[in-house]
C-alpha cells in the first residue's frame, strides 16, 4: 500500500514508516502538521493515510480538521485516526464524512495510539480502512453508545442482532463476528439480514448497507 503519515510526534512517526516499511508498504509522505498533511493526500492520492489528531499549531484538533478537508478534497480516500484518548465529538466529525448514497464511502478507521503496539492488528486495521472498511476502536464504540439517544432507531433489534451490530462496528467480518459469538457463518448471514431489514436498509448498489448499519447504531 501507499501510505502518507502525519504525526507531530518524530519518534512515533518514524516509527511507523519504518514498520510500514518493514512490511512492504511505501511511504510516500511523512509529514507533522495538518496543512502539508492536505497537500500530501492532494498530491498523492495513497492508499491510505495515518493521522494524528493533535497536531500544531495548538495540539487540539488540527488532525481531524485536516483529514475531513481531506476526504472534501479527494472524496472516499481511505483516513486511519489515531488518538492518544476517546474523543467522541472528534469520531463524530469523522463518521460524519461517511454519506448515505455512496458520496462519502467508507475507508475509515479511528483507534487509539495504544493499539499500534499489537502490531498485526494494527496493521489488519489499516488493511480493511484501505479497502474501505470501517474500523473503531471498541472504547470509542462504547464512548459513542453511551450518548444513544432515548428515542433509539434500533430499538426493534434484538439483543442478539445487536450484539452482531456492535461487533460489526469493530469492523469484524461475519466470519470473525461468528467466531466470537459461537456461532455458524449462516447464523450471523441471517441477523446481518435482519438487522438491515429493521433499519429499512434494502439492497441498494449505490449504498454500502454495512456502514449505513454502523452508523445508525452510533448514532442512534
Amino acid at each position: 500500500m501507499r501510505v502518507v503519515i502525519a504525526d507531530d510526534a518524530v519518534l512515533l512517526r518514524e516509527g511507523l514508516v519504518r514498520l510500514l516499511t518493514e512490511h512492504g508498504h511505501e511511504v510516500v509522505a511523512a509529514v507533522g502538521d495538518g496543512t502539508t498533511l492536505v497537500e500530501a493526500i492532494v498530491a498523492h492520492r495513497p492508499d491510505v493515510s495515518i493521522v494524528d489528531v493533535r497536531m500544531p499549531p495548538s495540539h487540539t484538533d488540527e488532525g481531524l480538521r485536516a483529514a475531513v478537508e481531506a476526504r472534501r478534497l479527494v472524496p472516499r480516500t481511505p483516513i486511519l485516526v489515531l488518538s492518544q484518548y476517546v474523543e467522541v465529538s472528534y469520531a463524530d466529525d469523522l463518521l460524519a464524512t461517511v454519506k448515505p448514497g455512496g458520496a462519502g464511502g467508507g475507508g475509515i478507521g479511528y483507534l487509539l495510539k495504544d493499539r499500534v503496539a499489537a502490531i498485526d492488528e494494527f496493521l489488519d486495521a489499516l488493511r480493511r480502512v484501505a479497502t474501505g472498511g470501517t474500523v473503531l476502536d471498541p472504547e470509542v464504540v462504547g464512548q459513542l453508545l453511551v450518548r444513544r439517544r432515548r428515542d433509539d432507531p434500533l430499538r426493534e433489534l434484538t439483543p442478539r442482532e445487536r450484539e452482531v451490530l456492535s461487533l460489526m462496528a469493530e469492523g469484524r467480518s461475519n466470519t470473525a463476528i461468528a467466531r466470537a459469538l459461537v456461532v455458524s457463518d449462516g447464523a450471523v448471514e441471517k441477523h446481518v439480514r435482519n438487522i438491515f431489514t429493521k433499519l429499512q436498509l434494502p439492497p441498494d448498489e449505490e449504498q454500502h448497507r454495512r456502514v449505513l448499519a454502523v452508523l445508525a447504531y452510533l448514532r442512534g
